[in-house]
């Protein structure tokens, strides 16, 4: 019996039973002709400051949709499906717009045009729009609007120490991951007008389409949620504690290029809530994220730090834009065995040299991971580092998952769910498809686009996007559905204005309150 194997039977089936998924997926508002949508948020929609399954992630175009925590991969799936039913509905009585289903996102305007999320007039909610501004003056807006689906995944009985020791395995194997399941490897050249992009034309008929031949998910690499400042944001991941300290230095301390741009331009607008390395917690990028459900006006650092870590949440899933929803249970079920491998595994502590040749796995996979012979730089005994093929080490990765399946399996069938057999075919599924790269994702959609769409990202992702708002729009909906979603609408924007009528402090106090580096502290 492996060490594997070894801990993986101490685990029961009830421990197993008690395994929780969601998930979080953002999509672009989008028009016919494949351009953003510039339009507010739907009021119909609810406040996207307070609707616990409806709001909006960077932009104001920018829908975001959040499921509860499901028991099952099918749970997760029906609830994000009706979600997708009301928007598609909503959306079809406002106007003509439809959610892109693509990660890298449609044809955008000038950067200052795209338009930042709207919370109202309170004090978290300006907060929530002024932090965004600093995500625009540091980053550049078009970079926030890449799409994908975030994963968040918990066990019962899991501490914060395994949890990290997870996510350490996490970030060694993401690159698996990205070549599963990486879905952009082409994007509209709007997105990278006026940069030095690396990527090429697709078709000579086609010139506004880049790619790179062998891409698997440009979202995550260099192009994507990508930062020189964040580089200097030493992270380790070897303890709560070091995970907290890595944190808190770098969200007080300041940045010259960002103390350049100040809290206020001249004419007296906040151009973003802080000066420091990171405005708040969720600037910093991640492949995946330890996690802790927060109280009213609390930082989620302190929740952390005083309570411990309550989930992950996994970030590099791209949207597949052939699935309704952008993902389906198999990919759900291959995460679960994935993410179990992950804490279960033998995990060692990160190292910085160790942390650097993972960032360059990573934009390799996501820029080069279907190129034959393709290497990656393993972590060895000492420190050291050896270059290995990507597949030799993805194939000993999905071996050692094969007990994994098999447990899972077992437990649903004690527990007669009929699943049975299901996370078996995932993995099967995933070891087929490592050995027949033209099949993955990111080859499907390459594929697809040249031979239907003549090699234009935009009109692949506009059709593909035509056929899934047809597909939600004649999928059964009852009244008692429209009813409870409507009541969950109204209901998130009488919550916004009492927030808003509750408020008594000025947003300058309210900002430095907030802030102050005492509220980080466990």
């Amino acid at each position: 019996m492996t060490h594997l194997e070894d801990r993986l039977s101490q685990i029961s089936a009830e421990r197993l039973a008690g395994m929780r998924r969601g998930i979080e997926k953002e999509s672009l508002r989008a028009l016919p002709s494949g351009a953003l949508a510039l339009t507010p948020h739907p009021p119909a929609l609810g406040s996207p400051l307070t609707h616990p399954h409806i709001t909006t992630d960077y932009s104001e175009s920018q829908l975001e949709l959040i499921t509860g925590v499901h028991a099952d991969a099918e749970g997760c799936l029906t609830e994000i499906t009706e979600i997708h039913q009301f928007v598609y509905r909503t959306m079809a009585l406002q106007g003509d717009e439809r959610l892109w289903v693509g990660s890298m996102p449609c044809g955008l305007p000038t950067d200052e045009t795209i338009p930042l999320g709207r919370y109202g007039s309170s004090n978290i909610g300006r907060a929530k729009s002024v932090y965004r501004m600093g995500l625009g003056h540091r980053y550049g807006r078009r970079m926030q609007t890449i799409s994908g689906i975030h994963y968040n995944w918990s066990l019962p009985g899991v501490g914060s120490d395994e949890y990290f020791a997870l996510i350490r395995n996490f970030r060694r194997h993401s690159f698996l991951l990205l070549l599963l399941f990486g879905a952009s490897p082409a994007l509209c050249g709007s997105f990278v007008e006026g940069r030095d992009h690396g990527l090429q034309p697709l078709a000579p008929d086609a010139p506004h389409t880049m790619h790179l031949p062998h891409a698997t998910s440009l979202r995550m690499g260099r192009l994507g949620y990508q930062s020189e400042a964040q580089a200097q944001v030493a992270v380790s991941y070897n303890s709560l504690h070091n995970y907290g300290a890595s944190l808190h230095d770098a969200m007080t301390r300041p940045y010259p290029p960002y103390e350049a741009i100040g809290i206020r331009n001249l004419g007296g607008e906040y151009n973003q809530l802080a000066t420091t390395l990171l405005q708040i917690e969720n600037e910093f990028y991640g492949t995946i994220r330890p996690k802790r459900v927060i109280h009213t006006g609390e930082r989620p650092l302190h929740a952390l730090r005083e309570r411990g870590v309550e989930y992950v949440e996994v970030r590099c899933m791209d949207l597949d834009p052939f699935e309704p929803v952008g993902i389906n249970a198999q990919t759900m079920r291959m995460l679960d065995i994935f993410l179990l491998h992950c804490l279960l595994a033998p995990s060692a502590e990160d190292t910085p040299q160790e942390i650097a040749a993972l960032g360059r796995n990573q934009h390799r996979t996501a820029a080069f991971g279907r190129q034959p012979g393709l290497k990656l730089e393993r972590p060895m005994a000492g420190d050291r580092l050896r270059e290995v093929p990507l597949v030799e080490w993805a194939d000993e990765v999905l071996q050692q998952c094969e007990p994994i399946a098999r447990w899972l399996d077992a437990a649903c069938a004690t527990a007669g769910d009929g699943a049975a057999r299901r996370h078996g075919d995932a993995l099967a599924a995933a070891r087929r498809a490592l050995q027949a790269p033209a099949t993955l994702p990111s080859a499907r959609v390459l594929a697809t686009m040249q031979h239907d769409f003549a090699g234009s990202y935009t009109a692949f992702v506009r059709a593909l996007s035509e056929q899934t708002r047809a597909n939600h729009m004649a999928l059964p909906w009852s009244r008692e559905q429209q009813s409870r979603c409507e009541a969950a609408a109204l209901e998130s924007l009488m919550r916004r204005q009492a927030i808003e009528a509750a408020d008594t402090m000025d947003f300058e106090s309210w900002r430095r309150a907030y802030l102050d580096p005492s509220r980080l502290q466990g």
